[in-house]
């Protein structure tokens, strides 16, 4: 692969110093081939293609992934640890390490956390969550049931955590 650098060398060598082609490519060990397309190219940067390589996870991610959502629903002493749910896709058939799975569900917290956050900053319910909630309702067109529903759900809230009550919409 070239660098912006070795780049940098080639088009100064031909364009300021009129070094030729096969000069170039026997300096810097490649092909002169590869300086001719590098002189010719009008790009400043050498584009790649976006590498990602396959992890031996990737075929069990929906499977882990559904597991650490019901996991992350469970209290604290329910829960199953990352190493058991590891022995587990080890019998499905995974083979790769533990450091993997620990990874993926550290890449997972972040992006539920980020989610999370995402929709709390798009909606006014940090201002007053019961007001903002019935607010909601009433402006989507809410019918009789509709307002029940809130009304009964901002008794209930009052004396619980605003996210329980609204995750069990």
């Amino acid at each position: 692969m070239i660098d912006v650098a070795l780049l940098g060398i080639i088009r100064r060598w031909h364009l300021r110093d009129q070094v030729p082609l096969r000069e170039i490519a026997r300096r810097l060990g490649i092909s002169r081939n590869t300086v001719r397309r590098y002189i010719r190219a009008e790009t400043i940067e050498p584009a790649y293609a976006d590498r990602r390589p396959r992890s031996s996870l990737d075929k069990y991610t929906l499977k882990l992934s559904a597991w650490l959502k019901t996991e992350a629903a469970k209290s604290r002493k329910q829960r199953r640890t990352l190493k058991q749910l590891h022995l587990e896709l080890r019998a499905l058939g995974y083979e790769g390490s533990y450091d993997r799975v620990a990874a993926f569900a550290r890449r997972w917290k972040v992006d539920q956390l980020e989610r999370v956050n995402s929709a709390s900053k798009s909606t006014p319910i940090k201002q007053n969550p019961y007001i903002a909630l019935s607010l909601e309702f009433l402006l989507n067109d809410g019918n009789h049931k509709d307002i029940t529903l809130i009304t009964s759900i901002i008794i209930f809230s009052l004396g619980k955590n605003i996210q329980e009550s609204l995750s069990n919409l």
